[in-house]
C-alpha cells in the first residue's frame, strides 16, 4: 500500500454445503481509533462509479466481497506525497478497506452484473439526527479534477 493510513485487510470465505460466510470485520482486528458508527449496503450496476469523494474527519470502512470492483485511492492530505492507487477487489479478492480522512476514494463496478458493497463509516451521515453538515468533498462533477474514475 503506497498511501499511508489506508488499511487493506484480506477476508476469508468459510465455505460449507450451505454456501459461505465472511466475517466483514472484528473489533479485535481493527485499529483502535476506528470504530464504526453506522452501516449500509450499496448495490451498483455494471460500469457505474461511486465517487470520487473525500472526508474531512470521517474514515470509511468498505467490505468488498461481491462482484468485481476497481477501488481508486488518491492521497490529498497536506504534507503527504502525492500518490494514487487502484485495487481490484470483490469476489476474487475479498477485502475490508479503511480509508482515512483526506484520502480521495471511489469505486467502479467493472463486472458484468449488479454487485453490493458494505460500508461502515466511523461517523454518522449528517451527524446525530441528520442535523449537521455532511462531511463530504465531492469531486465527480469537476471535469478538471485529477481524481477521475
Amino acid at each position: 500500500m503506497t498511501i499511508p493510513g489506508v488499511l487493506v485487510i484480506p477476508l476469508t470465505a468459510r465455505q460449507d454445503a450451505r454456501g459461505w460466510l465472511i466475517e466483514l470485520f472484528r473489533s479485535d482486528t481493527l485499529p483502535p481509533d476506528f470504530m464504526p458508527e453506522m452501516g449500509y449496503v450499496s448495490y451498483t450496476h455494471p460500469g457505474v462509479s461511486r465517487g470520487p469523494h473525500e472526508h474531512r474527519e470521517q474514515s470509511d470502512g468498505f467490505a468488498f466481497v461481491d462482484g468485481s470492483y476497481e477501488l481508486h485511492l488518491w492521497e490529498n492530505r497536506p504534507g503527504f506525497a502525492e500518490a494514487a492507487e487502484v485495487l481490484r477487489v470483490g469476489e476474487d479478492n475479498p477485502v475490508f478497506v479503511i480509508v482515512p480522512p483526506g484520502v480521495v476514494h471511489g469505486y467502479r463496478n467493472v463486472g458484468d452484473r449488479d454487485a453490493f458493497v458494505f460500508n461502515v463509516p466511523d461517523k454518522l451521515y449528517a451527524g446525530r439526527g441528520r442535523s449537521e453538515p455532511v462531511d463530504e468533498i465531492r469531486h465527480e462533477s469537476d471535469a478538471d479534477s485529477r481524481f477521475q474514475l
